[in-house]
């Protein structure tokens, strides 16, 4: 029987980060108000958590510092679709910051995690210098592409009040790509472009496997509109 990943007030168990469980139960409080959006709530975590696990395996890198730049790195919630969301990341690596002085972590491992979550972000434009970082910034975009990334895509479209897609061009042979106003359009401005943007070798391999999914599934969903749009 699996282990449940939520104690009886909600917070994820901290031994789901096992062996870095006192790290855990330290800061998983700093996130418990951020971690209401369902595309960045504490499922999202531990999916991150677990993808640097594997990349780190491969890859190295200081477990401490990815442990903590995982669970602080979306302490800060913005919406997607504010002025603000380029500083995001800003704005929760300075939070850490804050958690992990108040905690008595030595200031150069404090920059090590700022740095890690400042550059884990695509809205950002950060490119990473330390590997932790660079393990970051790949586990967190593999949770944005792949069958998950497709479920959080139209999960957040549904929460921005943004239609499917165009029913006069969908694949927007005639007009400008807009993904404030269509879902299925962030997959050509966003979501089909990471896979070419990851930082590890470990990280690239899956995320050429996710990108095939997406594209199968892009390749589907317009197949089935075309058929709805040669009905009489």
């Amino acid at each position: 029987m699996r282990a449940k990943l939520r104690r009886h007030d909600g917070m994820i168990d901290p031994t789901c980060f096992a062996p870095h469980e006192r790290i855990a139960g330290d800061l998983l409080p700093v996130i418990a108000e951020a971690a209401e959006d369902g595309s960045h709530d504490l499922g999202h975590i531990l999916r991150v958590w677990r993808n640097v696990q594997r990349i780190s395996r491969a890859e190295g890198g200081d477990q401490e510092i990815l442990v903590a730049a995982t669970i602080l790195h979306d302490c800060v919630a913005v919406s997607k679709n504010t002025p603000q969301r380029s500083s995001a990341s800003a704005l929760a690596a300075q939070k850490a910051s804050d958690a992990l002085r108040t905690l008595g972590w030595p200031e150069d491992r404090i920059r090590s995690v700022y740095h890690a979550i400042e550059a884990h972000s695509f809205s950002a434009d950060i490119m990473p210098q330390t590997v932790e970082a660079m393990i970051l910034q790949d586990a967190d975009r593999l949770d944005a592409i792949g069958h998950i990334g497709i479920a959080r895509c139209f999960y957040v479209a549904g929460r921005l009040g943004t239609g499917l897609y165009d029913p006069d061009d969908p694949r927007a042979e005639n007009r400008t790509l807009d993904d404030r106003r269509f879902a299925i359009d962030h997959f050509r401005t966003k979501l089909l472009r990471l896979s070419t943007s990851f930082q590890t070798a470990t990280g690239r391999a899956l995320a050429a496997e996710r990108h095939k999914v997406m594209c199968a599934f892009l390749d589907g969903l317009e197949a089935e509109i075309a058929v709805q749009a040669d009905t009489p």
